[in-house]
């Protein structure tokens, strides 16, 4: 069963410490979570990601339901005992998924066909189907299906996928039997258009659910938009619950949507940077792979401790990553991963402390925003 309090509300913004208990794990937010895809984080160990000091990581459902398959997940005892995971877990519900593969899905107000992007194959995924599919995965929490829109979009058309949102949120609920091991999240839909969100949000709220997503936002829009979005649509959430935005992890936006009261977070551009040798620092992203890195014998960023930086050079991680080593991948990985989560222990403890609005003015002209 999952439970959720509110600790302490920094004086400063509305920034919150809350504590999040699941069934695998207590969580202190705000809370990032990285992604593990396929049921890994990339490149990544369990055992590397647990020593880190993550206590939970998002996997996809969309990903795993075309393979290996939930009913394989569900023979092996489920997501946790089959990737070797014993802290929490949370599964997206696929309709962002869906949505980002538009050129092959048909939206019904019934559910989503699609093809597989592996094989070609055809597909009908309905609420009542990714609620099947994220109880047979067993994830401690798992998000109602949602229809996300792009950016920009139209009225109407946000105006829809807030309506079949709604509806689907309440299939989701009447669908979902594993209540008492799984929390089901609904998403708040609504794009850049306030009275949409309200809607939605008033929608959602009237069924309790115990937890709420902010979802269709970073995909595309402004970040000040963003933010103008947030600025109306978290204070609307229930205070005692946790608020969830999806798809968002760069430093500043992690800043920014604290501070306006978030307290959940997941992103792929951690892992996804590392692969393409970026890695962030306290001074900005570093595009390691550079030339101009490969003479230079200091650490990826002097002012980190992670076992990467303790460790290893830039010359040789730029060495590794031209020539195609693994290892130069995994190092830049971790390093990321690290600097993130580190990143979110220093804003808890400028929360406690009452100076969120104070370090994010240090960390932004350190890091260069400003």
């Amino acid at each position: 069963m999952l439970k959720f309090e509110v600790l302490h509300t920094c004086s400063q913004t509305g920034a919150r410490i809350g504590k999040l208990t699941t069934p695998h794990s207590i969580i202190e937010t705000p809370v990032f979570m990285p992604v593990g895809t396929k049921a890994t984080v990339k490149t990544m160990t369990p055992e590397e990601i647990k020593s880190i000091g993550f206590q939970i990581i998002l996997s996809n459902t969309y990903h795993l339901y075309l393979s290996p398959g939930n009913e394989l997940i569900r023979k092996a005892g489920g997501l946790h005992k089959f990737m070797n995971w014993g802290r929490s877990i949370l599964t997206d519900s696929g309709g962002f998924q869906v949505f980002s593969l538009a050129k092959l899905r048909k939206v019904t107000d019934e559910g989503v066909y699609f093809r597989s992007h592996i094989d070609g194959s055809e597909h009908f995924i309905t609420p009542e189907k990714s609620m099947k599919i994220q109880n047979d995965l067993g994830a401690d929490i798992i998000m109602a299906f949602d229809e996300c829109t792009p950016y920009p979009c139209s009225y109407e058309d946000a105006k829809r996928a807030v309506v079949r949102t709604s509806k689907w949120a309440y299939r989701c609920l009447n669908a979902h039997y594993n209540k008492e091991r799984q929390a089901l999240f609904g998403i708040v839909q609504g794009n850049v258009y306030e009275d949409l969100r309200k809607n939605s949000i008033n929608d959602l709220v009237s069924m309790d659910f115990p937890g709420y997503a902010i979802g269709g936002l970073s995909v595309g829009e402004p970040k000040d938009l963003m933010y103008q979005v947030l600025d109306y649509t978290a204070p609307l959430l229930p205070d005692k619950k946790p608020r969830y935005l999806m798809g968002v992890g760069s430093p500043d936006c992690l800043i920014e949507s604290i501070i306006r009261g978030i307290d959940m977070f997941d992103c792929v551009l951690q892992t996804r940077m590392a692969r393409n040798g970026t890695v962030l620092t306290n001074r900005g992203r570093l595009v390691v792979r550079n030339a101009k890195y490969a003479e230079d014998f200091i650490p990826l960023d002097p002012e980190c401790d992670c076992c990467v930086c303790v460790n290893y050079t830039r010359a040789y991680i730029r060495h590794l990553i031209k020539n195609n080593e693994i290892l130069g991948l995994r190092l830049t990985t971790y390093h990321n991963l690290y600097f993130t989560w580190k990143l979110m222990e220093n804003i808890k403890k400028a929360i406690k402390q009452n100076k969120l609005l104070d370090f994010k003015e240090e960390f932004f002209e350190k890091y260069g925003y400003i």
